[in-house]
């Protein structure tokens, strides 16, 4: 797959152009358009900014560090030239006024976006079959998952449809997707990357990442996107610093995360993996989080209450589509939000809303949340000894295509692996552990102490590839 050294090498030593390398990225683009990736191709504006691009270098201007690197964002982002959906009906019409800070930053150092990529409406779901558009397929298998909800995303690095895309992870969002897809997928601390502009999911939770073919590309687009936002007061000051990693360093390998639930092709790739980090110098000890078992009921309390309030604007007059047809005010919020919202939304919005009910709050949010407090004071105890810790990203490998939608339990139980890191704001990143025997790709996830990002992808590059 190209990365972003090669494709920024390529255009600074005349050998390409921006506007060839954007060309060349849309039409990658339109030709997997059977797997469904792109909810919508920004040609004019990647175009004009590329030709903008090129005559910089001509002049020999200054062009920033991703001078005409094409990316894909996924379509939860709030972009110029092009509809903001979040893969939602409601918000079909929708043209932002604004940018997400995370496109500004990226385009400030001249990468040009391509288009928005599917996902799971709202990104509630862990497939993107949950989106107004239909599922996005699975890079190396058309009958499997892309993994959810920034599948479009991680499609999109995984068919080398352009060099890095960016995501968002609530619960496991971006390294879900990069697992099933064999690509790295960062999710930093909470607070490492300004949410502003993103539609909102769970704000408690939600992150901003990005997919790469490789560390070192996941480490520049981070160092870009990482910093201060005025417009963010959850953002944290810039610390993350691109580092080298000693040897040495304590390793944990969660025992809860590698038990009989999970498939022995990603227990044994996870072995290997481990391995690998022993030859390096690293020690590698069983630990034992016995509090993550209740870490997937937790989620599925806290998120669904902070969604109920983050979706209760569309209502087709305060935002959102408004539907046609209506007599009353209360036909319209019930046909506008009806048909806006997809079942899974309202399945979340639902639960929520019960959750945070007279008589209810105290007995499930409430507890959920002391309980979460518990979950962090558990993962700090263990930091105190380990530097980072290690296991599966998922149980499984990407499932079928309509196996699950069925039976939102056995959805749910798939993010059971990486909603602990979500839910105690801690860096997490999905790097590629291998395939299985019938070719399907399977993620390792190394889970660091909140601020060590930089520490986190600088163990994973050290022994990248070295797992194969």
């Amino acid at each position: 797959m190209s990365s972003v050294s090669d494709t920024l090498n390529r255009i600074m030593s005349g050998n390409s152009s921006a506007r060839a390398e954007i060309e060349e990225a849309l039409n990658r683009a339109r030709s997997a358009e059977f797997k469904n990736v792109f909810i919508s191709l920004s040609e004019d504006r990647a175009l004009t900014r590329a030709d903008e691009i090129d005559n910089k270098i001509k002049n020999g201007e200054s062009v920033g560090r991703l001078a005409g690197v094409p990316f894909a964002t996924k379509d939860n982002f709030l972009t110029f030239g092009g509809q903001t959906t979040a893969a939602a009906t409601i918000l079909s019409n929708f043209e932002a006024p604004v940018q997400a800070t995370a496109i500004e930053k990226l385009e400030a150092e001249g990468a040009i976006c391509i288009g928005k990529t599917n996902l799971d409406a709202f990104a509630h779901g862990g497939s993107t079959e949950n989106s107004a558009y239909g599922p996005t397929k699975n890079a190396f298998n058309d009958v499997k998952v892309a993994g959810g909800s920034s599948g479009g995303s991680a499609v999109a690095v995984a068919l080398d449809i352009v060099p890095f895309a960016l995501g968002s992870d609530t619960g496991g969002s971006i390294r879900q997707p990069a697992s099933f897809n064999g690509v790295v997928g960062v999710k930093p601390t909470y607070g490492m990357v300004s949410r502003y502009g993103v539609v909102a999911m769970a704000s408690s939770t939600d992150c901003i990442g990005c997919f790469t073919s490789n560390v070192a590309d996941a480490e520049e687009v981070m160092d870009i996107l990482a910093g201060k936002d005025a417009r963010d007061m959850t953002t944290l000051p810039n610390y993350f610093v691109p580092t080298s990693v000693e040897p040495g360093q304590r390793i944990g390998l969660i025992k809860e995360f590698m038990d009989k639930d999970v498939d022995e092709s990603v227990r044994v790739n996870v072995m290997k993996y481990a391995d690998k980090l022993k030859v390096a110098g690293h020690t590698i000890e069983e630990v034992s989080l016995p509090i993550l078992k209740y870490a997937l009921a937790m989620y599925y309390i806290i998120v669904p209450a902070e969604i109920s309030s983050n979706l209760a604007r569309y209502d087709g007059i305060r935002y959102g589509k408004r539907a046609d047809g209506v007599k009353t005010l209360g036909e319209l919020y019930n046909k506008s939000r009806g048909e806006g919202f997809m079942a899974e939304n309202k399945r979340r919005i639902m639960i929520g809303s019960y959750v945070l009910s007279s008589g209810y709050f105290d007995a499930y949010y409430l507890k959920a949340q002391k309980a979460r407090t518990l979950l962090i004071e558990a993962f700090n105890e263990l930091f105190e000894r380990y530097d980072v810790l290690l296991g599966p990203v998922v149980p499984t490998t990407a499932f079928n295509i309509g196996e699950n939608t069925a039976d939102p339990i056995k959805m749910y139980l798939a993010d059971i692996m990486t909603v602990p890191a979500s839910l105690a704001g801690l860096p997490a990143i999905s790097v590629p552990g291998g395939v299985t025997e019938e070719g399907m790709p399977i993620g390792i996830q190394l889970i660091g102490q909140q601020q060590s990002d930089g520490k986190l992808l600088s163990l994973a590059k050290s022994i990248e590839g070295s797992h194969e």
